[in-house]
């Protein structure tokens, strides 16, 4: 074949393909539109024609009425909720260990029990501090007996004033000597640094302990802490001494209140949540530390505009509805913002209430007179 014949064909080939994507392609007119070939909308034949039988059909450049299918759009609030699963942890947590190495004589008290802050929970051999403090206290004694005379007679002028300042020193340093052996002594019994329930004894009495063996561990239960993590989203939502929530996983019918108490902050990287701690009052001591929690938070959420899922159309310049204004279609722009299972959230200049074409939307053009299906059968019932 020669060149120019195949040059022809190949022209037609297009000419063709060029035609039938402006007769059947519904978006063509539009894109015409935009690059300044506005003969497109008139060049176009309609899809169909509203008969005497009131069937669906299309508008043309005449101006004819199109019958659509259209719905209300509603308004959706989303962010409004959070739920979150927490770790529960007592209000304050102590491992008591002693000051120093020692025989454990005796425990003051059993697993289970209540203590008070500063109470004997147990106690070490404490022989050799006793003798010490007597000592101590011997050693006083004779301080205050030495000052005493060299007093005596410095009024008598037979002793000097350096005599009398070097007693005074040695007196305070008995002092000083006495009182480190009473903390000593002090120190071979073991109480409480905080109020709290004994935790089950890991050792026995008569065992040898170091400063570095567990004798007790202590929790303070009259509050939980809660600790869990919330999406990245809600992260400037959650306050410090916002109420919620919190839902023991092992007893689901039981719900207690509480506040967050303390905030994170950062985010973290990987997992793109916040960690947050919530404070539950446990007066009834029904709650135990690594209790599971669903931490229910609610917030005044954002509201968007919610349609059929029929109503998104998508063009070159991305998604967009038709919505019916004055009786005329009209395409506006969305960002669709979430989807659901039979509405999708969008963001655009719709109000709850306003009419979105779901059906027949290939058959409207942007300011074409359009006739929604029964809306005057509608019209008619109500006004029967």
């Amino acid at each position: 074949m020669a060149t120019w014949k195949q040059i022809v064909f190949a022209l037609v080939i297009l000419v063709a393909a060029a035609a039938a994507w402006v007769r059947f392609f519904p978006g063509a007119p539009d894109v015409l539109a935009r690059w300044g070939f506005d003969w497109a909308y008139a060049a176009t034949p309609p899809t169909g024609a509203v008969d005497n039988g009131g069937q669906t059909g299309s508008s043309n450049a005449a101006g004819q009425r199109v019958t659509i299918v259209a719905l209300p759009a509603a308004a959706a609030i989303i962010n409004d909720r959070l739920q979150a699963i927490g770790t529960g942890r007592a209000n304050a947590s102590v491992t008591v260990n002693p000051y120093s190495s020692g025989r454990l004589v005796e425990f003051l008290v059993e697993a289970g029990a209540h203590v008070e802050k500063g109470q004997v929970i147990a106690t070490l051999d404490s022989d050799t501090e006793v003798i010490a403090q007597d000592r101590a206290k011997v050693a006083l004694q004779d301080a205050q007996a030495r000052l005493v005379r060299v007093k005596s007679l410095r009024a008598s002028n037979a002793a000097t004033a350096v005599a009398v300042a070097d007693a005074e020193v040695v007196l305070a340093n008995a002092k000083l000597a006495l009182r480190d052996a009473e903390l000593a002594l002090q120190r071979r019994s073991i109480v409480a640094p905080i109020s709290g329930v004994v935790g089950i004894l890991p050792i026995a009495a008569g065992n040898y302990v170091t400063s570095q063996s567990a004798i007790a561990t202590l929790d303070d239960r009259s509050s939980i802490l809660v600790e869990y993590w919330v999406p990245e989203r809600f992260a400037a939502a959650v306050k410090v001494g916002a109420d919620l929530s919190a839902t023991p996983i092992a007893n689901p019918n039981k719900a207690y209140t509480g506040t967050v108490a303390a905030i994170d902050n950062h985010i973290d990287e990987a997992s793109r949540t916040l960690l947050v701690k919530a404070k539950i009052a446990n007066p009834a001591d029904s709650l135990r530390a690594g209790m599971s929690f669903r931490i229910t938070m609610k917030f005044p959420g954002d509201s968007y505009p919610a349609v059929s899922p029929l109503a998104i159309q998508w063009g070159s310049d991305g998604a967009y509805v038709w919505a019916i204004v004055g009786g005329k279609a009209k395409r506006v722009p969305v960002r669709i913002i979430q989807r659901n299972t039979e509405t999708v959230l969008i963001d655009a200049p719709i109000v709850s209430g306003d009419m979105v074409v779901t059906e027949g939307t290939q058959s409207i053009s942007e300011g074409g007179e359009v006739r929604i299906a029964g809306e005057e059968q509608r019209a008619a019932d109500a006004g029967s």
